[in-house]
């Protein structure tokens, strides 16, 4: 299709970050486009947490009240895909999945990650149900309850045994299952006794379900032992969307997108906000990225259109 329009900013991803750096470059009186390809991370989960204002909202319900609050301000919200983003002069060609080509002068990328769950049995079925990530998001809900941190063989780098102790805020009953890939030390054994912590080496085969279906019953090792557990706490391997990784963005050792103290990435011209970008994950830090994001955007704008050389 030959309908190329031109946008202040093209937005890639339409949760919290996406739709707080919208509303900012709406109020600045900014053309903008936010492209949503739907599917958001938190899309299983029941409810939202630690917003303020908006704690305990479906996430659904947050983004229906965050698209509403767009519509006074010159920014289009599409539900499609961004497929390709290219250079063109000092602007970007950003294709998108209906056909529709646009130029822009800024890209914000705030695409998320994708977490690639465990294939072992019952994972997919109680993720964001009885497995969680948060427990800023969910550990209110469940606390004083029997809570386990599941090492995953590819995420070695994050602090298990920190993160375990750390949790002993919200309950007593603790399980550390190490499935032989953390080799713990005989300072940490000694910190997690004294922390009343269970410590379960063995190799975990897969969650066993309430019989409804709706819950963790129990957590199933390799040699058919099964360990008793209403909650599971997990940090599975996470990467990249395929636009991102097609972009040539530079990474950091972990695998997220380096960006400056102005957000911008080590392409000039696009910028990224949110979970893609950091480990602290959660929908408030999300919209304060996406926001501030929003800020330095629309300021770099404004001086460009008079003409203004502005800070690096």
């Amino acid at each position: 299709m030959n309908d190329t329009q031109v946008k202040d900013v093209v937005i890639v991803g339409g949760g919290p970050a996406g739709l707080s750096a919208a509303l900012i470059l709406g109020r600045g009186r900014k053309r903008v486009l936010l492209c949503d390809a739907g599917a958001p991370r938190n899309e299983r989960a029941e409810h939202m947490h630690g917003f303020v204002t908006r704690d305990g909202i479906p996430p659904a319900e947050f983004r229906a009240i965050g698209r509403e609050q767009l519509r006074p301000y010159d920014v289009d919200v599409r539900d499609v895909r961004v497929e390709r983003i290219e250079p063109k002069g000092t602007r970007f060609q950003v294709t998108l999945g209906d056909g529709h080509v646009v130029e822009a002068r800024k890209v914000l990328l705030t695409t998320g990650l994708v977490d690639q769950v465990p294939d072992q049995p019952g994972f997919r079925e109680l993720w964001a149900h009885s497995v969680f990530q948060c427990p800023y998001c969910h550990g209110w809900e469940i606390r004083d309850r029997g809570w386990g941190v599941l090492v995953p063989q590819e995420n070695t780098h994050h602090p298990y045994v920190d993160f375990v102790l750390f949790l002993k805020g919200w309950t007593s009953n603790l399980t550390l299952y190490t499935q032989g890939h953390l080799a713990l030390t005989a300072e940490q054994r000694e910190s997690l006794r004294r922390a009343e912590v269970r410590v379960v080496e063995g190799k975990v085969r897969g969650l066993i379900p309430t019989q409804d279906g709706q819950h963790l019953e129990a957590v199933e090792l390799e040699d058919g032992t099964r360990v008793p557990q209403e909650y599971l706490f997990a940090h599975p391997p996470q990467k990249q969307t395929a636009l991102v990784q097609g972009l040539g963005l530079a990474l950091d050792e972990l695998g997220f997108v380096k960006v400056g103290p102005t957000l911008e990435t080590s392409v000039p011209g696009i910028y990224a906000a949110g979970d893609l970008t950091t480990r602290l994950q959660g929908a408030l830090v999300a919209a304060s990225a996406g926001a501030m994001a929003a800020y330095t955007l629309n300021h770099l704008l404004n001086m460009d259109a008079l003409g203004l050389a502005h800070p690096a």
